[in-house]
């Protein structure tokens, strides 16, 4: 079992299945959604469970996406493919040792200019 939460608090999860290794990706918009790039892992949404849930808010942005955070601190905590059985938690949100290690990076083709990726990973520009 891995437990996570935000920076208040206000949301905490726990997840029943392994972790996947996570990947980092470079998008715009999860550039602009965490700071800088985001890396999440992929968890069946059946084996995650959310208390606090009337704190969560979302965001879609996109028909088929929708970004989850706290609607008190703002921490961003879920990526959301609606019409898939998976949701994407991030890796900064997790309390404790996950035991994965980053496995790759996507979309580096929109990676910012102040940052290189020197650590040997696979990289795909999409």
């Amino acid at each position: 079992m891995h437990k996570g939460s935000c920076l208040c608090g206000a949301i905490q999860f726990s997840v029943s299945a392994p972790l996947a290794p996570p990947t980092a990706c470079h998008c715009i918009q999860c550039r602009k959604q965490t700071g800088h790039f985001e890396a999440g892992t992929d968890v069946p949404k059946s084996a995650l469970s959310v208390t606090g849930e009337e704190n969560l808010r979302w965001y879609h942005s996109s028909e088929k996406v929708r970004r989850g955070f706290c609607g008190t601190c703002g921490s961003a905590l879920f990526f959301d493919p609606v019409h898939l059985d998976w949701i994407g938690i991030f890796m900064g949100a997790f309390d404790g040792p996950t035991h994965t290690k980053l496995a790759q990076h996507i979309f580096t083709a929109e990676k910012g200019d102040y940052y290189d990726i020197t650590d040997g990973l696979p990289q795909n520009q999409h």
